[in-house]
């Protein structure tokens, strides 16, 4: 995974490039720097999507790990503050420096940037998701959480999320990893902006192909259990899940992952202001609120 630049014997010539993945040639002399990859989850450290995810970068990126060391699913960006962090290393095959946070997938990014890595990365991927976060469901993820604190700090990223929950074959999606990889660090994400990319169901019978698209609606939608705790004589509740299904739009990442199709959404979170709201009813707002204000 190496960008070629050709280049005669100008001495001190520089080449800018939006990640700094190179391979220098002049004359028979080279240098080459591998990508520098942060990887994390928030199915936790050992689940088998992140396994499957280093497996298919590890002989073609510089890839730290560093995620919960326990699962951490639909905890969104949240991170924690009332409890402290405890940070294990871990054995990893091929030497590769891992360590599990007892947080969030966002506490594990902190901890990545100010305590664990001597520089930052060039891209935080992260997964594999056991489970789609298609839809309006990348809202509630941590897979994606983990990957917009590190858009906030400047980095870009990716997120991979396998549609399949039971029984998601990670292995036959492998392949497509470092195809993704290889594209963002040709051709950068806008600044605050991340790709959330989704497996269809059945991928052990073969993807379709890829298709960039929109963000669809689909949601899990809750389904309260209710229990009855015997000792304290009081009911108390399972959140339960159901997924809610809407009329979707054709390009959208529901309906291209329902066809077999790989998906990938660019979502930018650097800037969230409505801003046609803003200028359409940015004076009448203030008008109307600052007649109560003395002039």
């Amino acid at each position: 995974m190496l960008i070629n630049i050709q280049l005669d014997m100008k001495p001190f010539l520089k080449i800018k490039s939006p990640f700094p993945l190179w391979e220098f040639q002049i004359g028979i002399k080279k240098m080459t720097k591998k990508l520098r990859v942060l990887i994390t989850n928030d199915d936790g450290i050992h689940a088998p999507g992140i396994k499957h995810l280093w497996q298919a970068l590890h002989e073609e990126v510089d890839v730290t790990i560093i995620a919960p060391a326990a699962e951490q699913s639909a905890v969104g960006l949240s991170i924690t503050v009332r409890n402290p962090l405890q940070i294990h290393r871990i054995d990893w095959p091929k030497e590769t420096e891992a360590w599990c946070v007892t947080g969030t997938p966002a506490d594990c990014v902190k901890m990545a940037l100010s305590v664990l890595m001597d520089s930052p990365p060039d891209l935080i991927v992260s997964g594999i998701n056991r489970g789609s976060n298609a839809g309006r469901n990348l809202l509630y993820s941590g897979t994606v959480g983990g990957v917009i604190e590190g858009i906030l700090q400047g980095i870009p990223g990716i997120a991979f999320s396998h549609r399949a929950y039971q029984t998601p074959h990670f292995k036959s999606v492998e392949q497509y990893i470092p195809k993704i990889i290889d594209y963002i660090a040709d051709h950068p994400l806008p600044k605050g902006t991340l790709l959330n990319v989704n497996f269809p169901e059945d991928t052990e019978n073969g993807i379709k192909g890829f298709k960039m698209t929109r963000q669809g609606k689909e949601l899990w939608g809750e389904a309260p259990d209710e229990r009855y705790h015997p000792a304290e004589g009081h009911s108390y509740y399972w959140m339960g899940a159901k997924l809610q299904h809407f009329e979707e739009k054709e390009d959208s990442d529901i309906t291209w992952l329902k066809r077999g199709y790989m998906t990938a959404v660019p979502v930018h979170v650097d800037e969230l202001t409505d801003n046609n709201h803003l200028d359409e009813k940015r004076s009448h707002f203030e008008g109307h609120l600052n007649k109560h204000f003395p002039t």
